[in-house]
């Protein structure tokens, strides 16, 4: 674009006219100021010398817009002959691709047909090797249903084994309880607390019933069993500890309930027999 700031039309001869109509007003004024003919004669040289100032302004507008005319002109052309040199490379680009779509069309009867035979023949290999791992999932499953059997009879019986050494820690720690004696109770409570960490990293929690404890039917279990337990129950004492495996209750801690018939101090919970402990 050309650089419209150079097109100026010299403004000193405009303002040397300017300044000598004024000049030319001042000595009308100052020579005759009784007659009012000079004086119009002086304002009409000021209105001239202005009017005639304001001219080269006029005259650089018109020449900026000019130019820029000009060059908003040029930047169309320019703009056209892009267009055109852009339609010359989509002709070229076009040309091109239909010789590349017809080299492909022409590939690609053999490209279906040698994709349709892979297909077919992945398709069997696909058949046969699900019927051949349909076979071995259920040998599989057989095996391991019976080895599942296996392991929870063994964590059945293990479970039993543990809960009765624990019923006989508990019973051995409530002796030496009633004894009274601290020589027996704190090293007993010590190897029974002792016991206790060791079973939970197994997943076994024992846990008793505190007297005066209200009773929990769910967590309890009467001692004696009484037909009708009242509502309202209290704990006097725990005669067995109850467990939980995993979270799950295994047995329910056998308590004394205030107020009901009592209880052989050396009574221990009843253990179910075989796979009755819950898993």
């Amino acid at each position: 674009m050309n650089d419209v700031t150079n097109w100026k039309v010299p403004k000193w001869p405009f303002g040397l006219v300017y300044a000598v109509m004024l000049g030319l007003a001042y000595f009308l004024i100052m020579r005759a100021p009784q007659s009012a003919q000079h004086w119009e004669i002086a304002a009409a040289c000021v209105a001239f010398g202005a009017l005639l100032s304001l001219v080269p302004f006029y005259l650089d507008y018109r020449a900026m817009g000019k130019a820029i005319e000009v060059n908003a002109l040029g930047a169309v052309t320019d703009k056209i002959i892009g267009l055109e040199k852009l339609v010359e490379q989509i002709e070229t680009a076009t040309n091109h691709l239909a010789v590349i779509q017809g080299t492909v069309q022409a590939e690609t009867g053999k490209t279906t047909a040698a994709a349709k035979a892979i297909g077919d023949k992945m398709a069997e290999e696909g058949r046969q090797f699900s019927q051949f791992m349909m076979k071995v999932s259920d040998s599989e499953k057989a095996t391991l249903r019976l080895e599942v059997e296996k392991l929870r009879r063994a964590e059945g019986e293990w479970l039993q084994v543990l809960v009765r050494v624990l019923d006989h820690i508990f019973a051995l720690h409530t002796g030496a309880v009633r004894t009274g004696d601290q020589r027996f109770i704190e090293p007993t409570t010590n190897f029974q607390r002792a016991c206790h960490e060791t079973v939970r990293r197994l997943g076994v929690t024992p846990f008793t019933a505190e007297p005066d404890e209200p009773f929990d039917a769910e967590r309890h279990q009467a001692a004696g069993k009484p037909e009708l337990i009242p509502d309202g129950a209290i704990v006097a004492e725990t005669i067995g500890a109850g467990y939980t495996f995993q979270g799950k209750l295994l047995r329910p801690a056998l308590v004394r309930l205030r107020g009901a018939e009592a209880v052989p101090a050396k009574a221990e919970p009843t253990e179910p027999a075989g796979d009755e402990l819950p898993l």
